[in-house]
């Protein structure tokens, strides 16, 4: 089942392909579009309050919400630093150490300044789940041996499933005290354009499924590896009716 959806995700990868290069103009408005699609969706997963309409007030008219916490609406402009950041590196094949600090600390720095980009220096129960993330102390260690793994396993995975295991083994560090999950999504969704592939972005109806195929993860990642996947196919159909392809 997997190994088809990935056939269909490359066909429609090749159909997407013949329609580059874009010029300035749908490319812009591609990345804007989903801009505000993936700093909506993914801050919902995690509970934040601002809608997707006012999500696109606060991106592209820079104006707050009355009445929504102060949080939500920085958790809001962070990811979308991120998200921008994200999209100026997609052209080199890395993922490290510092590219996962850079995510956090524009994510995160007008939230709590002092833990932007920095590991947390606390053990943490996540709660919903029966297992453990790795201990405080041993963050530096996994991160170092997760950024070997990146750099010489790669090319022994499809890209979309190099992409699902990359947010997969992220979680499962949880190196910072906060933004673990928009963290990992971002990584995941940098793995994916750093391969020409499309994003992946978990609409907030699908959370329940999201984390439940997360947490299976732990002893078999086959169905997180399929929902991840069925998000990136879901993606490329957008984009093919976005741009009236016949396939």
């Amino acid at each position: 089942m997997l190994e088809q959806l990935l056939k269909k995700i490359d066909i429609n990868k090749e159909l997407l392909l013949k329609e580059r290069p874009l010029n300035d103009f749908n490319l812009k408005q591609i990345k804007d579009y989903y801009r505000v699609g993936l700093t909506y969706s993914s801050n919902a997963l995690e509970g934040n309050s601002i809608t997707l309409s006012e999500t696109k007030v606060i991106l592209e008219d820079g104006l707050t919400i009355s009445g929504k916490p102060i949080k939500d609406f920085y958790e809001t402009i962070g990811h979308a630093n991120a998200y921008d950041f994200m999209f100026s590196i997609i052209n080199s094949i890395n993922i490290n150490e510092e590219i996962i600090k850079k995510l956090h600390y524009l994510f995160y720095n007008k939230i709590d300044n002092t833990n932007a980009g920095k590991y947390r220096k606390e053990n943490v129960i996540i709660t919903g789940s029966n297992y453990s993330v790795v201990d405080y102390k041993l963050i530096e260690k996994e991160i170092k041996e997760f950024e070997f793994w990146c750099q010489n396993e790669r090319e022994n995975y499809h890209p979309v499933v190099f992409s699902a295991l990359v947010h997969k083994k992220m979680i499962f560090i949880h190196p910072f005290i906060d933004g673990n999950g928009r963290t990992a999504r971002l990584l995941m969704n940098l793995a994916l354009l750093q391969k020409g592939y499309e994003l992946a972005i978990i609409p907030p109806i699908c959370r329940n499924e999201y984390i439940k195929y997360l947490e299976l993860a732990h002893k078999n990642d086959k169905e997180f590896t399929q929902f991840i996947a069925e998000r990136v196919y879901e993606t490329s159909k957008d984009m093919i009716r976005l741009f009236n392809i016949s396939n």
